[in-house]
């Protein structure tokens, strides 16, 4: 168990914007490594921005040219603004870092906090974050007036919803009864200290999302706790039951070093790294991501 500290950074009119929060985070993550403080989480939310992680593609981007800010994080591109809850857990952890682990207390925490309002949430293997599912496809409405037998999405890998209308955007995929995210992760881990973390969406205009392709998913969307609740959420009202879910989940988690396995390779003899669902690792030496 280890002591874990929150701090509120800015909310509505006092949202925090992307690059201060990056410097504060910075500055954070030097001093946990120094151990000049506990490991920290700061809480916010900030004004309407689109950030990449490196794995981003041009064609995941914005058509219009809006800006992106592009980011040292894992995962692809997402976007940020009022009425979601986002948090940067700056935690030191034990070398080898396992960061499946530390997404997986994330998405936990996160799945413990939409359940306390009354949301069945879950993980999908193979995608990172907090999702809700959607009903089996054969139960879903059709698209267009068209049996899904003929979901252009299902046959075609470049599939571009920005092209085609509102009714495959990302944030209708609830009126489509599709998988739809409700929380993304994507962090880096440096000099075995955590950061970036999650965004939790509790009431935001999720049209934001139908200008990119969300974390490079095409064949789902987007949703919030107020829409999946159909009633009015607030981010006040979401902020201490995610602290109390965060606290609970990072500070009593035993944390435990990765497992390296040894392997051997044209006689020479070296390590292998873990991976996971949750995204990738680097070689040794460099830091270490996970996808959102």
């Amino acid at each position: 168990m280890s002591e874990f500290r929150f701090v509120r950074l800015g909310f509505g009119p006092d949202s925090v914007e992307y690059q201060e929060a990056w410097d504060e985070q910075r500055r954070v993550h030097a001093a946990r490594f120094a151990d000049e403080v506990p490991d920290t989480c700061l809480l916010l939310e900030h004004p309407p921005v689109y950030t990449a992680g490196r794995r981003t593609e041009d064609s995941e981007r914005p058509l219009d040219g809006t800006p992106v800010v592009d980011v040292d994080r894992g995962g692809k591109i997402t976007w940020h603004g009022p009425g979601q809850l986002v948090g940067y857990p700056i935690q030191k952890l034990p070398r080898p870092v396992d960061v499946v682990a530390h997404v997986r207390r994330l998405e936990e925490a996160l799945i413990r906090t939409c359940a306390e309002f009354g949301l069945r949430t879950t993980r999908i293997e193979g995608r990172s974050g907090v999702w809700v599912l959607g009903d089996p496809v054969e139960q879903r409405p059709a698209l267009g007036g068209l049996s899904l037998d003929f979901d252009p999405r299902l046959q075609d890998d470049e599939f571009d919803a920005r092209f085609n209308g509102p009714e495959y955007a990302p944030s209708n995929a609830g009126q489509r009864r599709e998988d739809r995210k409700i929380a993304a992760i994507g962090i880096r881990v440096a000099k075995g200290v955590t950061m970036h973390g999650f965004a939790l969406n509790v009431n935001p205009d999720n049209t934001w999302f139908d200008r990119i392709i969300p974390c490079g998913i095409r064949d789902a969307g987007v949703t919030s706790l107020s829409y999946e609740l159909d009633r009015e959420v607030t981010i006040a009202d979401v902020l201490p039951v995610a602290e109390r879910h965060l606290r609970e989940v990072l500070e009593n988690a035993e944390l435990k070093p990765r497992v390296v396995e040894k392997t051997e390779t044209a006689g020479q003899t070296g390590t292998a790294g873990q991976t996971g669902a949750a995204g990738q690792i680097e070689t040794a030496g460099q830091a270490e991501k996970a996808s959102a």
